[in-house]
């Protein structure tokens, strides 16, 4: 069993030694520190783990196996935000346990983790102490030597300081002491971690140093990918749209106006971001982290929707494949993503009902009704994410991003194309909004409206992916899409409501209870989705008002 703590912490090295040499400064008194109380000094080995081509470090986590201290084991971090990493930790064996292995299989793949360097650390503690006597944070001096397990390498040797911040600490406290040690010539330390430190100090003279200790920030740089930064096949002084840089003195000293961006760079920093979050989400979703199948779903939907939009930029004999694995992974998602918002939905109907109206054990069949199929759920989705077709998929976006399939529209300047792609989706909707308002009241206007939800969200999405480009203009039309969108999603979530209602009603009467309260929260569904049909038009209206789509169209 893995268990996770939330660490924030800093860590600090000295100029040239000369702070730690002279001891630490004294901190009782700095913020809330009332009082420092000295703990036994500690011996930790640790081993560090990685692939050959380091994708664990390229995305800023650490996987280690170490002894001593009182939290001996295996421990994967996981960034979080800017000094704040998730620490999720299982107990000491001989090889990396399975929970953890799961958790950087997005990144690792097929490849092997292998020892990479090895950090032996004697660690004087420090508990800083709030004027109650509780523990506020936790300081420690580190003497550290790393070398590598096996290879060629050097052996290198360094001091360092952490103040990491207690549990439900608040983290003005590491304010407070970081400006205590500032002031006493230590500095925030240089390197991301001690592992990234180690295998830089390490290395053997020859070795060619690399270039990600931290996550990379540019578009594609995957783990085994070629560099994307500049993506397409062409260098860049080929496209239309770049300009090259004049002569000197040509322009009077003034520097060249910078090249514009081709359609194919729009779209691919666009699909990079959906894939990196489909990578970087895997691990929250196996910790069944709040929202996480959500926005991994969105993300697949979101590639699948710039591929079938921006047809002519990327080549779709290339992309229809692609987009037909994502919606196979959407639909995996969605099992459970799905089942927890019909869910919500009920529990939120049959708690605005008088108890009244609550007849027979309506809440203990629809507790019963939700946890059986959510058990089945969940197990079925770890196994997709440890299944052969998802890491075929993520392989295959990974080559995609590092040789993108261009198509007719790709060189071309993305000012010019952006606005025609978002423009043909939305004359797309509005069609569909007229078939559907057009259509009688019934099972196939709700077929109708569901259609042109969908045609939104394209919309929407496609809008999206302009916005780099465009601007305020095609987040302000994003967003009149998006209303739309919920609008018509908030019907579409009545609809199958409806179902489910009628279902409990069935299985309920069938066992000789009251089906009395579904019925009434059927109603109540149908009385809502009859609210929004009404809404329809006037939203549409204020929507597709030409306005909003004018100031995408640039001169």
């Amino acid at each position: 069993m893995a268990d996770t703590v939330r660490e924030t912490e800093r860590k600090y090295e000295a100029d040239g030694g000369g702070a730690l040499a002279a001891g630490l400064p004294e901190l009782t008194g700095v913020g809330p520190v009332a009082s420092v109380v000295e703990r036994d000094a500690v011996h930790l080995d640790a081993t560090y783990y990685d692939t050959a081509e380091r994708r664990l470090a390229r995305d800023g986590i650490t996987l280690r196996r170490r002894t001593g201290g009182d939290d001996a084991g295996w421990h994967l971090k996981l960034p979080v935000a800017d000094h704040v990493r998730d620490e999720i930790r299982a107990p000491l064996a001989e090889g990396i346990p399975r929970a953890l292995r799961g958790l950087v299989r997005s990144r690792v793949r097929d490849a092997e983790l292998l020892p990479v360097v090895r950090i032996e650390t004697r660690r004087e503690l420090r508990h800083l102490m709030d004027e109650g006597g509780t523990k506020i944070a936790e300081l420690a001096v580190d003497e550290v030597r790393a070398t590598r397990p096996s290879g060629p390498g050097r052996a290198a040797s360094w001091t360092e300081i952490e103040v990491e911040l207690a549990p439900g600490g608040d983290p003005a406290v590491l304010d407070a002491v970081d400006a205590g040690l500032r002031r006493a010539g230590l500095r925030p330390s240089a390197a991301a971690s001690k592992a990234a430190r180690a295998w830089t100090e390490t290395a053997p003279e020859d070795e060619a140093e690399p270039s990600a200790d931290k996550p990379e920030g540019k578009p594609g740089n995957k783990p085994g990918n070629k560099p994307a930064d500049k993506p397409g096949k062409k260098k860049p002084a080929d496209k239309p749209g770049d300009k090259k840089k004049p002569a000197s003195g040509a322009t009077g000293g003034k520097a060249a106006p910078p090249a514009q961006p081709t359609a194919l760079e729009a779209v691919l920093a666009y699909v990079t971001e959906q894939v990196r979050a489909i990578v970087e989400l895997d691990p929250a979703v196996r910790r069944d982290q709040p929202d996480s199948v959500h926005r991994m779903r969105v993300a697949t939907r979101r590639l699948r929707s710039a591929f079938r939009s921006y047809a002519k930029v990327l080549d779709r004999a290339v992309t229809d494949p692609v987009g037909a694995e994502l919606k196979w992974l959407a639909g995996e998602l969605g099992i459970d993503r799905d089942r927890e918002v019909l869910t919500a939905r009920l529990h939120e109907g049959l708690s605005g009902l008088p108890r009244t109206l609550q007849l027979g054990p309506v809440r203990a069949r629809l507790k019963i009704w939700s946890h059986a199929r959510r058990q089945g759920s969940r197990k079925h989705l770890i196994a997709v994410l440890d299944g052969p077709r998802y890491l075929a998929l993520l392989a295959t976006l990974d080559a995609l991003l590092a040789d993108p399939p261009t198509a007719a529209w790709a060189d071309r300047p993305a000012a010019k194309v952006l606005p025609k792609v978002v423009e043909r989706d939305f004359r797309r909707l509005a069609g569909r909004i007229g078939a559907a308002l057009a259509t009688p009241q019934g099972a196939e206007r709700d077929a109708a409206l569901h259609a042109a939800r969908k045609a939104a969200k394209r919309t929407r999405y496609a809008a999206e992916a302009a916005k780099p480009e465009l601007g305020k203009p095609a987040k302000k039309f994003a967003k009149k899409m998006t209303a739309v969108q919920d609008l018509l999603g908030d019907h579409q979530d009545s609809v199958v409501a409806r179902g489910a209602l009628r279902d409990l009603g069935i299985q309920a009467h069938g066992a000789g209870e009251s089906s009395f309260t579904f019925g009434l929260l059927y109603g109540r569904e149908e009385s809502r989705a009859a609210d929004r049909e009404r809404e329809l038009p006037a939203l549409w209206a204020k929507a597709a008002n030409p306005k909003h789509r004018r100031p995408l169209h640039r001169k």
